[in-house]
């Protein structure tokens, strides 16, 4: 009787191993193209080039090419009547598109925003101010990234034709 469970469990988990291995071998990798924007553009292609790695979709010499780019705006906006505790808000705006080399077409497209904000100090002089919209930007190129490797973890890769498929989140 022993030896029948046995044999079963085996069974089972060589069921299981074969399919986990079939998934992994059958997984899309990523290569990235150049991504514009002087240092921001820089900066989110070595974190974008970081999380695909982690995540083992980047591959230098795959069929699916990343386009990117990304854009910072800041606006000021004043909280309150006394003017005591003015705010910038700034908005990282995120533009992908996937590209099958192979096939010479667009696979997957993609847009993305995200905001935060941060309290201003009363003079030039302070550096805490540009430290601020540095580290928004930077945690706001995460985030963005993150979104983004969530949506094409599983995602297909067939060729589309037209713009309809944004997704805007």
């Amino acid at each position: 009787m022993f030896k029948v469970k046995l044999l079963i469990l085996l069974l089972i988990s060589s069921f299981f191993y074969s399919c986990n291995t079939t998934k992994i071998n059958n997984k899309i990798s990523f290569n990235l193209a150049y991504i514009g924007g002087e240092e921001d553009g820089l900066i989110f292609s070595n974190l974008l080039r970081s999380y695909l790695t982690d995540f083992g979709l980047y591959d230098p010499n795959s069929r699916l090419v990343i386009n990117a780019n990304i854009a910072h705006e800041r606006n000021l906006y004043i909280t309150n009547v006394d003017n005591t505790s003015d705010r910038e808000k700034v908005t990282s705006r995120m533009n992908i598109e996937i590209f099958d080399q192979l096939n010479n077409c667009t696979v997957f497209i993609y847009a993305s925003t995200e905001n935060q904000f941060y309290v201003i100090t009363d003079t030039v002089n302070f550096i805490s101010n540009n430290m601020a919209v540095e580290q928004i930007k930077f945690r706001n190129n995460e985030a963005l990234i993150q979104k983004f490797i969530h949506n094409i973890a599983d995602g297909e890769t067939k060729c589309i034709d037209t713009y309809e498929n944004i997704d805007e989140q």
